[in-house]
C-alpha cells in the first residue's frame, strides 16, 4: 500500500452530527481532507494533547502512552487503513527492541496516541479515493465535512488548528484573570473551556 501521510487541520463540532465533534485531517501536500467524526471524549483527549495542556491526573490516553514507554515501545506512526460502512479503520505501528507490532485500533484513538507520540498519520490513496472532500480557495475545512471527493490538486494544508470559536464574554476579563480561570479548568478537568481560554491569552499576546 502506497502511504499517504496526513495532518491534523482542524478539530471542531461535527456538521453533520452536531453531538460529535469532527477531526479533519489534510494531506500533507495536498488539497483533500479526510473528514473523521469522533466523540466528545476522543476529541478533548486529542485537544489536550494538541494545546499541550497538563492535566492534573493521566488521562487514559496519557495512561497508555505511558505503559508503551515504559515497557520500552516506540509508537512509529498510525496507519488508517480501512473504511467499512462508513467507519475507518487504524493500526498502530509500534517497534520495540528491533521488532515491529502492530496493533489494531479504533481511528480517533490512535490519532489521539499520534498527538502524544508526534508520529506521522498515513492512509492510502483508495482510502482519500473514496472518503476525501477537496478543499477550494475561501472554503473552511468545517464546511468540507458535508462536500464530496473532486478531483485532486496540490496545494499545502493550512497548519493545525482547533476551531472553536472564542466567546466574546472571554474579553471582558483581565489577563490575571483569565490565567486564573485557566488554573481553575485545568483542576477540574474542563478542557474544552481551558483551551478556549488559552485562545484568548495568546491572542492578547500577538496583539501586544
Amino acid at each position: 500500500m502506497e502511504k499517504i501521510r496526513l495532518e491534523i487541520v482542524a478539530l471542531s463540532h461535527s456538521v453533520a452530527q452536531s453531538h460529535n465533534y469532527a477531526v479533519v485531517l489534510g494531506e500533507q501536500f495536498g488539497a483533500r481532507r479526510l473528514p473523521i467524526v469522533i466523540g466528545a471524549f476522543e476529541a478533548q483527549a486529542i485537544a489536550v494533547a494538541m494545546e499541550r495542556m497538563a492535566p492534573n491526573r493521566p488521562l487514559t490516553h496519557d495512561l497508555f502512552k505511558n505503559s508503551l514507554e515504559k515497557f520500552e515501545i516506540d509508537l512509529k506512526e498510525i496507519v488508517i487503513n480501512n473504511l467499512v460502512e462508513g467507519v475507518f479503520y487504524s493500526l498502530l505501528i509500534c517497534e520495540r527492541h528491533g521488532e515491529t507490532i502492530e496493533i489494531d485500533s479504533r481511528t480517533s484513538d490512535a490519532i489521539a496516541m499520534a498527538v502524544r507520540f508526534q508520529c506521522p498519520i498515513y492512509t492510502s490513496e483508495d482510502i482519500l479515493e473514496k472518503a476525501g472532500v477537496e478543499i477550494e480557495d475561501g472554503e473552511s475545512d468545517q464546511e468540507s465535512e458535508k462536500k464530496p471527493s473532486k478531483k485532486r490538486s496540490r496545494q499545502k494544508p493550512a497548519s493545525a488548528k482547533t476551531t472553536t470559536a472564542r466567546p466574546d464574554k472571554l474579553s471582558s476579563y483581565s489577563i490575571k484573570d483569565l490565567k486564573s480561570m485557566l488554573d481553575e479548568m485545568l483542576t477540574n478537568e474542563n478542557y474544552e473551556k481551558a483551551a478556549e481560554i488559552r485562545d484568548e491569552l495568546e491572542r492578547r499576546e500577538k496583539e501586544g
